[in-house]
């Protein structure tokens, strides 16, 4: 296998469905794939489950590394590629003809043999350090209470070790902004006000960064950053102005949802991520924009909504109808907002049918987004903390020229077996355009929904 230096990875199937070419982010050490893996991946790359892609994928790239191999050569160790750095080797391991000593739930077999080859491999290339990688939590303690030494997650596209340090798109200056600046640059261009200061005042800082006091009532936006010279250009937005703008007959209730209605109407930015509890306004304010942006000033074409589904047919059968009327119990966010958002009308229902022709509103499974090009619309999509960065990005580069994507989550509530706050897609969103300039993210904080749901978030 190698030099006893380098570390020998097993990798657990949910690593290659959470990331198919995790195999390359070991290069330098020696990767062992039990046969069990391949084996689960057979059977779900047939399958009808939005991973099954995915399984596809990762079989394709460990067929790239074997496809002129012998069966020895397998067992031993491919090395992943000869003409680059990597030191590191690539092996297959018969895991059914190992001798069982993992024999705990009858009903996993397939996570037996894995932990069986494990401490197999553990015994057999002792003193080397032998890793198991799995997204599964409840394999890993598995794993440790079997015997296991090291137990790992994979965390190669984890940008932050604590979801506490995750930025919240703006900056709270306890007291007044203005007695803290010493020398400031101010200019109107075009109407707008624009201030320049140092940027060590706002450190760490990021474009579109949303800058608040709690005692002047300023409100501003970061507009450019300067690294030569570090100073950085504020718009000045006014709180008061900010507090009063409204989309659809909706107003904020609260500060944030003031700098959220402000990204969602800028037409310079094409990413709008919200984030917050239940009960936010995360869903209100974008489909508020997105009908005002629609209806009355016709920027976009059309309204689409998506989001991720769970495995239908695992859980309640399929659902007869078409595709958006198979995604409407999975929408229902998105209609119950509509009908809150017109719930004053003469007839509510009438209303919800024009405004869905008008705005030319539709509802789209994230599984049948691959290969779109979306152009002039608005784009929201929803509950993104159940996604993984590979999906997150397969929405994102679907999106053309004209095009707003509105991508909304609460990480405290994720339904994946295999996420954390820290590894889900929305996170690694947040994390990665936070110094795009035509992106902006928002945490709604507080809870607007209803006295009772404020206190349940509190108290519960």
């Amino acid at each position: 296998m190698g030099d006893t230096d380098r570390k020998i990875f097993v990798l657990d199937t949910n690593i290659l469905l959470h990331e198919p070419f995790a195999i390359y982010s070991f290069q330098e050490h020696d990767v062992v794939i039990p046969m069990t893996v391949l084996e689960e991946l057979d059977r779900i790359k047939d399958s009808k489950r939005d991973v099954a892609r995915d399984a596809r994928v990762a079989i394709r790239a460990l067929e790239d590394i074997f496809r002129d191999a012998t069966p020895d050569q397998i067992s031993e160790g491919i090395a992943f590629n000869k003409e680059q750095a990597a030191t590191g080797s690539l092996a297959i391991l018969a895991d059914f003809e190992l001798q069982e000593t993992v024999r705990a739930f009858a009903d996993k077999a397939g996570d037996n043999r894995i932990l069986n080859a494990v401490l197999y491999l553990q015994n057999k290339r002792s003193p080397r350090e032998v890793v198991l990688v799995t997204k599964d939590i409840n394999m890993r303690l598995r794993a440790k209470g079997a015997g296991v030494r090291y137990v790992e997650d994979y965390r190669t596209d984890q940008l932050i070790d604590d979801v506490r340090y995750l930025t919240k798109g703006f900056h709270t200056y306890e007291g007044d902004f203005w007695q803290s600046i010493d020398r400031v640059d101010t200019q109107n261009i075009e109407g707008k006000t624009f201030h320049t200061l140092n940027k060590s005042i706002l450190a760490p800082t990021y474009i579109n960064q949303y800058v608040i006091d709690e005692e002047s009532d300023f409100a501003g936006r970061v507009d450019y950053i300067n690294s030569d010279n570090d100073s950085v250009q504020i718009r000045d937005l006014s709180r008061e102005r900010i507090m009063n703008r409204q989309a659809w007959d909706i107003r904020p209730k609260n500060i944030y949802q003031a700098m959220a209605i402000d990204a969602l109407l800028d037409p310079q930015i094409d990413l709008v991520i919200l984030t917050g509890s239940a009960g936010s306004g995360k869903t209100l304010l974008a489909m508020a924009t997105a009908l005002e942006q629609s209806i009355e000033t016709n920027r976009f074409d059309k309204i689409i909504v998506t989001r991720n589904t769970p495995d239908i047919g695992e859980s309640i059968g399929f659902l007869p109808g078409s595709e958006e009327e198979k995604m409407m119990p999975w929408l229902a966010a998105v209609t119950d907002t509509l009908e809150a958002l017109h719930k004053n009308d003469h007839c509510t229902e009438g209303s919800l049918k024009y405004i869905c022709e008008k705005a030319n509103i539709q509802f789209k499974s994230i599984n049948f987004m691959r290969g779109r090009s979306i152009q002039n619309a608005f784009v929201l999509l929803d509950e993104c903390q159940n996604l993984t960065a590979s999906q997150i990005k397969t929405i994102i580069t679907r999106c053309g020229e004209g095009t707003k994507l509105v991508c909304s989550g609460n990480l405290a509530q994720i339904d994946s077996p295999y996420l954390t706050p820290v590894t889900s897609g929305l996170t690694y969103m947040v994390e990665r355009f936070k110094n795009f300039e035509g992106s902006a993210n928002i945490h709604l904080n507080g809870v607007v929904r209803s006295r009772l749901a404020e206190f349940a978030e509190e108290n519960l």
